[in-house]
């Protein structure tokens, strides 16, 4: 069993490679340094005054509805549709005189990837917002979050604007799918090598 294990993940290693976008990770523009630690990847970029990270995990990360129907009713030749990895991120913004950092929570709602041509609406949406003392890795409950559900809209709006702003925008967020989900992928192809080499080991 092992041994057709084996081969099988030799085979699906051969088919993914084959269909890797990218033999390396996309760049987001606009000048973000990006570092990957496993499924976690930070982009980081500082302008007057500020710097401004984003932090996002790939774990999770691809909706779950993309592949239920699929894998039922596709033909041996057809090609599987490409998964796209949508994961949470959360921005902060530190600026140098203060000691507080601002957190803002933003995740792409479900519904709202794919539909193209909608007047200017955001592929991204803001959840949560607080402040946190800076650099301080873990963040207090006792905080306190607001939730963007009951949000005024202009408030809302100007949040945005101070995110698109610094760089946070439509076009970042779409890279960041795409930088996601190249990444995603990437650690894919590792994992099933890593688990022919697994089942390999005598």
């Amino acid at each position: 069993g092992d041994k057709a294990f084996a081969q099988f993940l030799t085979d699906e290693i051969k088919e993914e490679r084959k269909i890797q976008k990218h033999k390396s990770l996309p760049k987001v523009s606009g000048g973000w340094e990006l570092e990957v630690h496993g499924t976690e990847a930070k982009l980081v970029r500082k302008v007057a005054g500020e710097k401004i990270t984003v932090t996002f995990n790939i774990n999770n990360s691809i909706p779950p509805s993309a592949d239920e129907e699929t894998q039922e009713e596709q033909k041996p030749d057809e090609q599987e549709p490409d998964l796209t990895s949508t994961p949470n991120f959360v921005v902060e913004v530190i600026k140098d005189d203060t000691k507080q950092t601002l957190v803002l929570d933003c995740h792409y709602p479900e519904d709202e990837v794919g539909h193209e041509g909608e007047e200017e609406s955001d592929i991204f949406t803001i959840r949560e917002v607080s402040f946190q003392p800076t650099g301080e890795s873990d963040w207090k409950d006792t905080n306190y979050t607001l939730n963007t559900d009951s949000l005024d809209w202009a408030l809302y709006d100007h949040l945005m604007d101070f995110l698109a702003d610094r760089g946070v925008d439509n076009t970042f967020a779409d890279e960041l799918i795409e930088l996601s989900t190249a990444l995603e992928h990437q650690e894919y192809i590792k994992f099933l090598e890593d688990l022919k080499t697994f089942v390999k080991c005598q």
